[in-house]
């Protein structure tokens, strides 16, 4: 659809609704954002809003969705919510940020400008370290990439910063490099809530890390929740490519539950710790490339030690190697690949290290979020383990951590609104259980308690509204009060 002079709201503000609302206003349409949040509350947010956006806050009035000619919602509205529910009964429609940016790009970029292929990353754990690891080797591979979607900046936002606002608009927000220029690829981390919402996103290449327990509080089931995550590639052609992790059962078990509906098909590859695949796997300690067709120099060649793989972890591991059977396929040389392998540090707030002090070393993995991500950290390490955990319930099963914290856990300090529910879950181990009424006390316990030898983990299966901003606060104050410990 045309954009000038048309109606549209956009719900929820924050990152996302700032991006949307923003370059729709720009583009010419009557733009309305709404949130049911105060305005003082999302000071930071308004402010970056451009002055003909009209705003509603503290309410969803249902007046302002029926009078819309299209609807964009930010990834944290329910998509259930009754306002929207309404609109769409009566045929307006209703898109998440992801479409409109994936629409503004296939639809208003003047020819013969090509628009940028798509590499869409989306799983429950690991998707942001595969996103930013893939962005790291196509940039090596000498590909100009644009990182964003659940990751960094909204691809809306973006659009203005690159060569495509520069098509779209004759201007650019950055000078002096090839920013400007249009970029090769749109890098994307993608979350089922935005996926919730597409219609016609094509990627040309996707990823589904895994498929484990979360979010259960917002979707009925776990099948719900995998139906989302599989929308990543319900628009796949068979030019496209998507690729899969062997190991895990649900990943395998939505993938075929969609193709068995699904007229076209991308082009399947996997990876696997566990087996030889047409893809990416682990043999005898070292990480192989299988993909037929590659211009290599046979059909298997290593590609690197799994111990010279920069950034550790089993869970990392299977990271490495989704995002290295996506740039291999989308066309990255293969010394870029295993450079980078050599050379990504990671991202904070996952199994970060922050410091040794007397023997002891402490991690930071406050996105660890729900249990899934909890049982791959602890699987990490074979020193005992003092492990931080709780905050808001995700409607987690906490029992599923009951072997791990059994071989694994020291003691297990507890905090947050969940902290009982995991006691109750986990309180009939002989693992010692403390609880802690807020992080820096959870520290300093966990400081009293640890030995030579020993790991301190925050990994917290929980969300962290609770008691912080998001999973970010709550990492940076445990890593200051880990660094205020004295020797």
């Amino acid at each position: 659809m045309t954009l000038k002079d048309k109606n549209i709201t956009v719900v929820g503000l924050a990152r996302s609704g700032v991006g949307a609302a923003n370059l729709l206003a720009r583009l010419g349409a009557l733009v309305t954002v709404t949130d049911k949040k105060g305005e003082d509350s999302l000071r930071s947010f308004v402010d970056q809003l451009s002055p003909s956006v009209c705003r509603v806050f503290g309410s969803h009035p249902n007046d302002i969705f029926m009078a819309a000619d299209m609807i964009v919602v930010s990834p944290g509205v329910p998509s259930d919510m009754p306002q929207l529910a309404r609109a769409g009964e009566k045929g307006i429609p209703v898109i998440g940020e992801l479409e409109l940016a994936y629409h503004i790009m296939n639809n208003f970029l003047p020819g013969p400008n090509p628009m940028p292929r798509f590499l869409g990353v989306t799983g429950t754990n690991g998707k942001s370290t595969t996103t930013a690891l893939l962005d790291f080797m196509m940039k090596k591979g000498g590909f100009r990439t644009v990182l964003g979607g659940n990751i960094g900046y909204a691809l809306t936002e973006e659009i203005f910063k690159t060569g495509i606002g520069q098509q779209l608009f004759g201007t650019g927000q950055e000078t002096g490099n090839d920013r400007l220029l249009t970029p090769d690829y749109i890098v994307a981390e993608i979350s089922s809530f935005q996926l919730e919402t597409i219609k016609e996103f094509r990627p040309q290449g996707a990823v589904i890390v895994n498929i484990t327990p979360d979010h259960l509080d917002r979707y009925h089931s776990l099948k719900e929740y995998g139906d989302a995550k599989a929308k990543i590639f319900e628009n796949q052609r068979e030019e496209d490519f998507l690729v899969l992790n062997r190991d895990d059962p649900e990943t395998m078990k939505v993938a075929s539950e969609k193709f068995a509906v699904q007229n076209e098909k991308p082009r399947v590859f996997s990876f696997s710790r566990q087996r030889e695949v047409e893809g990416i796997c682990l043999k005898g300690g070292e990480v192989y490339c299988t993909i037929p067709g590659l211009p290599l120099a046979s059909p298997s060649i290593p590609l690197i030690q799994a111990n010279e793989i920069r950034i550790k972890g089993v869970h990392n591991l299977e990271n490495a190697m989704a995002a290295s059977a996506m740039a291999l396929l989308a066309g990255c040389p293969v010394a870029a690949v295993t450079d980078s392998l050599r050379e990504f540090a990671g991202l904070e707030h996952r199994l970060e290290f922050i410091r040794e002090l007397d023997g002891v070393r402490y991690y930071n993995d406050s996105k660890g979020t729900n249990v899934a991500a909890v049982m791959k950290s602890l699987e990490s390490f074979s020193e005992p383990v003092i492990l931080i955990a709780g905050g808001r319930d995700k409607a987690g099963e906490f029992s599923l951590l009951k072997t791990l914290v059994k071989e694994k856990v020291k003691a297990l300090i507890l905090i947050g609104e969940a902290a009982e529910k995991i006691k109750k879950a986990l309180g009939d181990l002989m693992t010692r259980i403390v609880m802690a009424g807020e992080l820096r006390e959870a520290v300093q316990i966990s400081r009293d308690i640890a030995a030579q030898g020993d790991v301190v983990l925050l990994s917290p299966a929980c969300a962290s509204f609770d008691m912080f901003e998001n999973f970010e606060d709550r990492g940076r104050q445990f890593k200051l009060f880990v660094s205020e410990l004295r020797a």
